[in-house]
């Protein structure tokens, strides 16, 4: 019972304050207009234009906190929210997509790493929790451990490309703070606003990476109870 706690108990309390924290930064920030009056949009355009990039194409999609940067198409996608505010929220997470297609224009390692395991990890989501499910209910069976020796292969890939996401994310963020402010697109004074919102989200990806290695480290330590118990 305590391996669980510590192992996947904590780590889903801190996933759950992670969101919680996100969630309420974005809503704080959200609330606060730049004095640029700057659009989301127009922030992500300005900060690719001053790396050289001119082949990204900036949509809209609907959700919220949906915002992510497709490098196989070159598409920057925002939310409604973040695309057509002015807020502090909306700058800081605007930029911190346009930070990932900087990325990909320099070649910044990490993100090649995290593209190249990427087909992998579509294949491993769905294996690592449907597979280990029937292995630990027919843990100390042959074919439990066999599905078990799966399951903890596919959480593997998981986890390392987990760990390979925190220095991408956090790299994005780190240019996003620099351009903002580099362009004169945020003040001085703004410039917490937009760091208190990126730096929560940086947050969710320490606990998913947590609550990746902690799941990964009990079903090691349920295969290895398993063998000692056949």
């Amino acid at each position: 019972m305590l391996i669980w706690i510590v192992l996947i108990g904590i780590p889903i309390l801190l996933g759950f304050y992670a969101q919680m924290r996100v969630t309420s930064a974005y809503r704080k920030n959200a609330q606060i207009p730049s004095r640029g009056r700057i659009t989301g949009a127009e922030a992500a355009e300005a900060v690719m234009r001053h790396a050289g990039i001119t082949d990204v194409e900036i949509v809209e999609v609907g959700g919220q906190l949906t915002d992510h940067f497709d490098p196989v198409n070159k598409r920057l996608a925002l939310s409604t929210g973040n695309y057509h505010g002015t807020s502090l929220a909306a700058l800081g997470v605007s930029a911190h997509e346009a930070g990932h297609a900087i990325q990909q224009k320099v070649g910044y390692a990490m993100m090649n790493v995290r593209q190249t395991i990427m087909p992998a990890v579509q294949i491993a989501a769905p294996v690592a929790y449907f597979v280990t499910g029937f292995g630990i209910f027919l843990l100390g069976s042959v074919f439990g451990g066999l599905m078990l020796k799966l399951g903890i292969g596919a959480l593997l890939v998981m986890t390392v490309f987990q760990l390979v996401t925190l220095p991408v994310e956090f790299d994005a963020s780190r240019r996003a703070k620099v351009e903002l402010a580099g362009l004169g697109i945020i003040d001085r004074d703004e410039a917490a606003g937009v760091a208190e919102t990126l730096d929560a989200a940086a947050l969710t990806y320490v606990a998913a990476f947590i609550s990746s290695l902690g799941y990964l480290l009990y079903l090691l330590a349920l295969f290895n109870g398993g063998r000692r118990n056949d």
